[in-house]
């Protein structure tokens, strides 16, 4: 159903959109609500909504990013010179650190104090635990994530390259074979944690890399004195994601139980579970 009571999140999603969002929540007993989508679909901009909107109900929440948990770029350098050179490039499957996650999704899930991980987007480090934010005990956890709960492809639709990126520096497929798994063997683990997923859909992968240099731009308005990406890199950048994201809009909207479809604008175009 189409609403126009659900603007773009420029500026953030809707009061109405978010409070429809935490009833869903709050009505399926979620301790731990997941929010999928692609790079630039507003997953942190919700996220940090539901926690103020639950604040404001007398809740204790946080939001988790599956960002957080990036293996730090000596780990990944490693990786890259074990395995292979793309897996020097944070976010694709396997540049996580998942028992990590799964440690963290555990103590908030029974109410145990923990510390909740940071990482350092523009410095491409994970900050120092020293650093880390205090988490107590909570009522709601919002895990947001690019990949939440995306399955593996099956090994046949990895032969052919489907970028530019994959045709030149992965010619023979050992880098997606690699990361798709590490998806199929050590993600499910950490997807069965996730009580409800809902996911923010775009109308199409086209879009992300636009999207994705919006993002940057904000982030580097931040801190101006820090280095960040080119519009050039941001393209190869979103090269490492196009592969488990085309995955992510062919499956997470069957396996998904909330799913709101995005305009061009990220304003969400119809209602779904009452939301």
């Amino acid at each position: 159903m189409a609403s126009d009571a659900h603007p773009a999140p420029q500026h953030g999603f809707a009061a109405a959109f978010v409070a429809g969002v935490l009833d869903d929540a709050l009505d399926a007993g979620a301790k731990v609500y997941g929010v999928s989508g692609l790079q630039g679909t507003g997953k942190s901009t919700l996220a940090a909504q539901l926690v103020a909107a639950a604040t404001a109900r007398g809740l204790h929440a946080v939001t988790v990013s599956v960002d957080d948990f990036y293996l730090d770029r000596p780990q990944r350098q490693q990786l890259a010179r074990d395995v292979h050179p793309l897996l020097a490039t944070r976010g694709p499957p396997g540049t996580h650190d998942l028992p990590l996650a799964r440690e963290t999704l555990d103590a908030l899930r029974d109410r145990r104090s923990t510390r909740l991980p940071i990482f350092d987007k523009l410095g491409d480090r994970r900050v120092p635990s020293g650093q880390w934010r205090e988490a107590g005990e909570v009522d709601l956890v919002v895990f947001e994530g690019w990949l939440l709960g995306t399955p593996a492809e099956p090994a046949d639709a990895l032969e052919a390259p489907l970028n530019a990126l994959e045709r030149d520096e992965d010619a023979g497929g050992s880098w997606r074979r690699w990361c798709n798994d590490a998806l199929a063997r050590d993600y499910p683990a950490l997807w069965r944690r996730i009580d409800r997923l809902l996911f923010l859909q775009p109308p199409g992968f086209d879009i992300v890399p636009d999207w994705r240099w919006q993002q940057e731009q904000a982030l580097r308005a931040r801190d101006p004195s820090r280095p960040g990406m080119t519009r050039a890199q941001v393209d190869r950048f979103v090269q490492h994601y196009e592969r488990v994201s085309r995955q992510a809009l062919r499956t997470l909207p069957e396996i998904a139980d909330v799913v709101v479809a995005l305009d061009a604008d990220r304003k969400p175009l119809y209602r779904i579970s009452g939301i």
